[in-house]
């Protein structure tokens, strides 16, 4: 009893140095490292099939976060995230095949490109809000996926466009082990990079923006500094992810960068936590995981007696175009800060058991 009565309980932060660290203590910090030097060892263990979801988790992953920066964090709304993000996948395989230059070089030049399309459409984005942003990103969505259609010099048109490998020293990485690599080095690099920007004035200043836009002009915050740069960085985060998608999969085409795509990012967000960034991560494994969850469920459930009638069938296959959907309403219901909120919580239960506070 006396070892659980001096256990220490609280806050005990005494700096703006230790509450600005990227992990709370050094526990997490020793986890962290951990968790990556496990991931090194995946390709080693897993087979092909884990390891494509790992990458899907990546190149998503950085994506979702660059929305989640400017959704979460800003307090802005894009519904066109899922066409930067193809931007992105066709200025890195434009690029790497025009001007013949390294892949390992234009999958950051698709992220400025990006970034650069993106505060392009940012300009007058950035002077409206509420329902007139929904709109205008709406526009940017539908104007991109013209463009893609059209631009046969850069995109290929309806023929799509090749993607060369990435290659550095001669060596391809044209095989999910050895993309693995590169995906995880990505995630975890624009990932702390996430992090310290939040931490830096440039982050505290789109929080600010978020919370009460007038405290903040009242406080020298330039509204539309911030919201502009916003969805530029939100862009070349789409535009990182879209460049790796590209080169993973070895070939684009316009038709994968719709509206739905761009819904499944809000999806991510709204999942995982808006303005959290581990949150982020959660979101978009738990959106790449429900299909897999959701064809297991249709296997077994096909394998009963009555898994074979017409109206079964036909219901499951509607239930699984339906999910996305469908969780996003639960969430907003019953988890409206989303997973990162309940992972929260759960720490929080623990590390206060067994007392009530």
């Amino acid at each position: 009893m006396s070892s659980l009565a001096m256990r220490p309980c609280g806050d005990f932060r005494t700096s703006y140095k230790q509450d600005n660290t990227i992990y709370e203590t050094k526990t997490v910090r020793g986890f962290a490292i951990l968790a990556i030097a496990a991931a090194c060892l995946a390709p080693l263990v897993l087979d092909a099939y884990y390891l494509t979801l790992f990458i899907q988790v990546s190149y998503l992953g950085i994506a979702a976060l660059g929305l989640n920066i400017l959704v979460g964090f800003t307090g802005q709304i894009s519904l066109g995230h899922g066409a930067f993000f193809g931007f992105g996948a066709f200025a890195s395989a434009w690029l790497s095949s025009q001007f013949a230059i390294p892949v390992f070089l234009t999958i950051p030049l698709a992220g400025f490109l990006s970034m650069g399309v993106g505060m392009m459409f940012g300009m007058p984005a950035a002077r409206i809000k509420g329902l007139y942003l929904a709109i205008a990103t709406l526009a940017a969505q539908f104007i991109l996926e013209d463009f893609f259609a059209r631009a046969e010099w850069f995109s290929g048109g309806s023929y799509g466009s090749m993607a060369e490998p990435i290659t550095l020293f001669g060596f391809a990485f044209d095989t999910d082990e050895s993309f693995f690599y590169i995906a995880l080095f990505a995630l975890v690099f624009m990932y702390l990079w996430g992090c310290n920007l939040m931490r830096s004035r440039d982050g505290r200043a789109f929080v600010a923006v978020r919370d009460h836009y007038l405290s903040a002009e009242i406080m020298g915050v330039k509204l539309n500094k911030y919201r502009l740069l916003s969805f530029g960085i939100s862009s070349f985060y789409a535009g990182i992810g879209g460049a790796l998608y590209a080169h993973y999969l070895g070939y684009v085409s316009a038709e994968g960068f719709t509206l739905m795509m761009s819904v499944q990012f809000l999806a991510m967000v709204i999942i995982g936590g808006l303005g959290s960034i581990k949150g982020t991560l959660m979101g978009c494994v738990f959106i790449v995981l429900l299909p897999e969850a959701l064809e297991g469920g249709v296997g077994l459930v096909k394998m009963t007696d009555w898994g074979n009638t017409p109206m079964i069938t036909d219901g499951l296959a509607y239930l699984k175009e339906m999910a996305i959907g469908l969780v996003i309403i639960l969430f907003l219901i019953f988890e409206p800060e989303g997973l990162a909120h309940r992972w929260q919580q759960i720490k929080n239960y623990w590390k206060f058991y067994p007392f009530a506070y």
